[in-house]
C-alpha cells in the first residue's frame, strides 16, 4: 500500500520507519515536509493511504487528485481540516488519535496559568529587558481555595482537573454529555456554562471545535464572567469570539487570558503570504487585527498553538497513526476511526 506522510519532520521520518519495519513488505512509503492542500499537491498522485497533521487541508479538491485513495488518516485530536463528509460520500476511511496529549495539553493549560497568577513572564521580561530585580507590580494570587472552571471533561479536562486538584483548587465543570460516575471518581460538580462562567476564578477550556462550541463564550455571555478571572484556552481558537475578548480585556470582566490557539491563527502564522498574493476570503481580516490587538495586551499571553508539543506526545501521535494503518491494511478498518457528527 502506497502511503504518504505529510507535514513529517526527519526525526519523525526515522521513528515511522524503525517502527513499521516489520510492514514494509506492504508498505511504500513517501515523506514529504511540505503541508497538503489544493495549493500544494504532492507530484505522486497514487497513494493508497495519506497522513497528514492540523496544517493540511483535505477538502474535496485534494481528495480527488488521488484517484487511489482508500485511506486518511490525521496525526491530531482534532479533524475539522478534512472534509469529512466527502469522504465518506468516496468510500474512504478515516482516523485520528483522539488521546496522544491527554495530560500534555493540561499540563500547559496549567503552565498558562501560573503565567498568568504570578506573573511569571513579566518578572522575567522586567529582568531580561531592564536588568531591574524588583517585584513591585508583580503581586499574583494562589490557586489554592480558587474556583476552576474546566470546560469539557474528556482526557484532557479530566487530566485538567486532577492537576487542579493537586493545587487545592474548588473544582467546577461544564460538559454537554456529564458523567456523573467521574464527578465521584474525581472530586467536582458539574454546573450550567453560564454559572461556571460567573463562579470561575480560571476558567479553562478543553473542548473539542463543533457548531455547538463555535462562540461558546461571546459578545452575550462574557459579562456573566466573574470579574477578574482568568480564561485559558489550549483547544480551538474560534471557541472564543475574538471580539467579545478584546471587549472583556479592555473592560477588566476579564483579568487575564492565556491563549494557545486564536480565532485565525492560520493566517497570523504566515503574514508574508498576504503580502505577497493578497488577502484570502475566508479569513477576517477584522478578527486578524484584533489578534494583533491581544498579542500587545499586557495582561495576555500567546503561544503558537504549543500545548501538544512534547517529545512523548509526538511519538504517541506517531505510535497511533501506524496502529490506525497496520489495523487498516490487516482488517480494512481503523482503529480510531473518525465519526461524522
Amino acid at each position: 500500500m502506497k502511503t504518504a506522510f505529510f507535514e513529517i519532520e526527519k526525526w519523525e521520518e526515522d521513528y515511522l520507519k524503525s517502527k513499521i519495519s516489520n510492514l514494509k513488505s506492504e508498505l511504500n512509503l513517501v515523506f514529504s515536509e511540505e503541508k497538503l492542500n489544493k495549493d500544494n499537491l504532492s507530484k505522486d498522485k497514487d497513494f493508497d493511504a495519506i497522513s497528514v497533521f492540523v496544517g493540511s487541508k483535505i477538502d474535496k479538491e485534494v481528495i480527488n487528485a488521488f484517484p487511489n485513495l482508500k485511506l486518511i488518516t490525521t496525526r491530531s485530536t482534532g479533524f475539522d481540516h478534512i472534509d469529512l463528509n466527502y469522504a465518506n460520500e468516496k468510500g474512504i476511511k478515516t482516523g485520528y488519535v483522539p488521546g496522544y496529549g491527554d495530560n500534555t495539553v493540561a499540563e500547559f493549560a496549567f503552565g498558562l496559568i501560573l503565567n498568568l497568577s504570578r506573573k511569571i513572564f513579566d518578572s522575567y521580561d522586567r529582568i531580561k529587558e531592564t536588568g531591574k530585580f524588583s517585584c513591585e507590580g508583580l503581586r499574583g494570587f494562589d490557586l489554592k481555595g480558587k474556583t476552576i472552571g474546566v470546560a469539557g471533561t474528556g482526557r484532557i479536562g479530566r487530566h485538567a482537573i486532577k492537576i487542579a486538584k493537586g493545587f487545592d483548587m474548588n473544582v467546577i465543570a461544564f460538559d454537554a454529555a456529564p458523567n456523573e460516575n467521574l464527578t465521584k471518581e474525581l472530586g467536582f460538580k458539574y454546573v450550567s456554562f453560564e454559572e461556571l462562567l460567573g463562579q470561575s476564578d480560571v476558567i479553562t477550556l478543553h473542548l473539542p471545535y463543533l457548531p455547538s462550541t463555535h462562540y461558546l463564550i461571546n459578545k452575550e455571555n462574557t459579562g456573566k464572567i466573574k470579574k477578574g478571572a482568568i480564561l485559558i484556552n489550549t483547544s480551538r481558537g474560534p471557541i472564543i469570539e475574538t471580539e467579545a475578548l478584546v471587549r472583556a480585556l479592555s473592560e477588566g470582566i476579564l483579568g487575564g487570558a492565556g491563549l494557545d490557539v486564536l480565532e485565525e491563527e492560520r493566517i497570523i502564522q504566515d503574514e508574508k503570504a498576504i503580502i505577497l498574493y493578497g488577502h484570502p476570503e475566508e479569513h477576517n481580516l477584522k478578527t486578524v487585527l484584533e489578534n494583533h490587538i491581544l498579542i500587545d495586551m499586557p495582561n495576555v499571553i500567546i503561544t503558537p498553538h504549543n500545548a501538544f508539543n512534547t517529545t512523548e506526545a509526538l511519538q504517541r501521535i506517531l505510535d497511533a497513526d501506524i496502529d490506525n494503518i497496520e489495523l487498516y491494511i490487516k482488517k480494512g478498518e481503523v482503529v480510531n476511526p473518525i465519526k461524522l457528527l
